[in-house]
């Protein structure tokens, strides 16, 4: 009886706090192309998760889209942040940047260019050097999972400026 109280009485907790699930994200697209590579863990992603929201439709070229995701860069590098007295490598910062815009059937800014920075640190042991080249790759990949979680984010709260057609 306890402890379906303490349940009871945690369950309350959490919705006063406005704790809920993160659901599919509603973009303000009726159709949107991902114009990355076919091999890229971010476009692959975002595809997966924009067919799970349903609401927009992943057009297969720029023309029949009312968006078109664009990369801008990508850029992933391993900088050293300390050494140890002996001169080898205690930590190391590893860091995520992608830039990207999406465009109209036009090639014109529905939103201009945007980036975002990711960052994660990494104690490094030279007595364990195949478990922690484990963990620098776990840690790309949570990277790249976060940032698409950051585009979707993105993507579902500006709002697009659509151009008038002037021909």
């Amino acid at each position: 009886m306890r402890a379906a109280i303490a349940l009871l009485v945690a369950t309350l907790l959490l919705a006063a706090c406005g704790f809920q699930l993160r659901g599919a994200y509603a973009l303000p697209y009726e159709s949107l192309h991902i114009g990355l590579p076919d091999t890229s863990v971010i476009g692959a992603g975002l595809k997966r998760q924009i067919l799970a929201g349903g609401g927009t439709r992943l057009a297969e070229t720029p023309a029949a889209a009312q968006g078109t995701l664009v990369q801008s860069a990508e850029v992933r590098e391993r900088q050293i942040l300390s050494l140890s007295t002996a001169g080898r490598v205690r930590e190391v910062r590893l860091h995520y940047r992608f830039a990207y815009r999406v465009v109209d059937a036009k090639g014109r800014d529905l939103v201009p260019i945007t980036g975002i920075e990711l960052t994660r640190d990494l104690t490094y042991d030279d007595s364990a050097v195949l478990a922690k080249e484990q963990e620098e790759v776990i840690l790309w990949r949570d990277m790249e999972s976060d940032l698409v979680q950051q585009l979707l984010r993105r993507l579902a709260t500006v709002k697009p400026v659509f151009p008038k057609d002037e021909d």
